[in-house]
Order: C-alpha cells, then structure tokens, then sequence
C-alpha cells in the first residue's frame, strides 16, 4: 500500500510504498487486548507489602488470663483483631508478569500500526532534522498536518534536538521506532513517522518472507 508524505509544512511531496504485512494486517482485538495486558501487567512493580503477624513488633504475653474474666478470649498485641496487630491475607511481594509468544506480540504491534494507517491516524513526514531545540517548529507542523494534542512522533533514532523541542507539548510523545509499543500506541490517536522510522519498523517488525519495499519515495506529480 501507499501512503502520502508529507514535509513540515503539512505539503503532501511524494507517495512512500509501504509493506502490506505491517501497515496492511486485519486487526486482531483478541491478540491486542493480550498484548496490551502483558504490557500493563509487565509495569507493575509488585512491591507493596504489609506485616504478618509474626512480623508486627510486640510482646508475646497474654494480655488476661482465658477464663473468669467475662471478658472475649484475647491472646497477644500483636492479634490481626487489635489495632496495630498484623494483617490477615495482605499483599506482599509479587511478580506480576506475564509471558506471550513472540509471534503474537509481533502480531499485536503490527495490528496496531495498520490500524493508524487505515484509519487516517498515520502521518509520514520525511525528515525531522532540526538546529536546536525548536517548541515552535514542532508545534508549527502539528497544526500543519491537522493534529490535536494527543500524538506520538517516533524516529528512527533517538534525537536530542527533538525531544527537547517536543517536551513542552502536553499530549505529544516523542521515542525511536524500536520502542513503539502496544500500550503507547492506543494511549496516543495519531501517530507522526519519518520516512527513516517506518522503514526501520518494517525491518523490525515485518514479515522475513516478505519482499522488501521500495526504499526510495516518488514524487507527488500534483
């Protein structure tokens, strides 16, 4: 399939040829609401953690004899039915992780991506090269390009200038095409490539049986 690029103006210049196995996958809801499980789950730390009762500081001693008092049978302080007493069925220290095929994760990230590109959200944009640190110029092609404020721009490598100029922009994300996920992905409507990073996603992410795609970008004949 195709897809238009645009400069940083917002100009359509060219026609970029794109692999149908990663822009062009029927969306499987099944395999990305996993994928998108794993990925929360995956981000949870898993640390909280309260007392037993063998761990709460405390004497031993029975608080009042067992009978002839007319009182409840009590045993020591540190009862999980008195205050500061420990805690019965508690958290404590756990791995929440989860496993996924490698297939199916690939298959969940390449469901995602198409699903940008079929629904309008996918802009490519041919290069993202700047001087310094420019909030203006980023915020300048958004506009351009007709994107509100919920965008992640992705690159084919980690760019300073970038993400410096990006920082200030509530709503707008910016990381390499390596670090693209799932959970990122749905969290974030539109999605801003350089013509370098999809090209580093198919290479990542495609089919091996697949053919190569075009490297080269044609030029818009309007």
């Amino acid at each position: 399939m195709q897809v238009q690029v645009h400069n940083l103006k917002g100009k359509v210049t060219g026609q970029l040829e794109v692999r149908d196995d990663v822009f062009a996958v029927p969306f499987n809801e099944a395999v990305v609401h996993q994928a998108l499980l794993r990925h929360l789950a995956n981000s949870r730390l898993g640390t909280a953690d309260t007392k037993r009762r063998g761990e709460v500081r405390g004497s031993t001693r029975k608080l009042f004899a067992q009978k002839h008092t007319g009182r409840a049978r009590r045993g020591d302080v540190r009862s999980p039915l008195l205050r500061g007493g420990g805690v019965i069925f508690g958290p404590h220290p756990r791995s929440y992780r989860q496993d996924m095929p490698r297939k199916m994760r690939r298959l969940a990230l390449r469901c995602v991506l198409s699903g940008k590109a079929s629904g309008g959200e996918l802009k490519v944009v041919n290069k993202l090269e700047l001087d310094g640190p420019k909030t203006k110029a980023i915020l300048d092609m958004l506009i351009a390009l007709e994107i509100g404020d919920s965008v992640i721009i992705a690159t084919a490598e980690a760019e300073a200038n970038l993400v410096k100029s990006a920082r200030n922009l509530l709503g707008v994300k910016t990381m390499p095409a390596p670090l693209l996920n799932v959970a990122d992905l749905l969290s974030f409507k539109a999605l801003v490539m350089t013509v370098d990073a999809v090209r580093k996603v198919e290479e990542l992410w495609g089919e091996k049986s697949a053919p190569e795609a075009a490297g080269s970008v044609s030029k818009s004949k309007v």
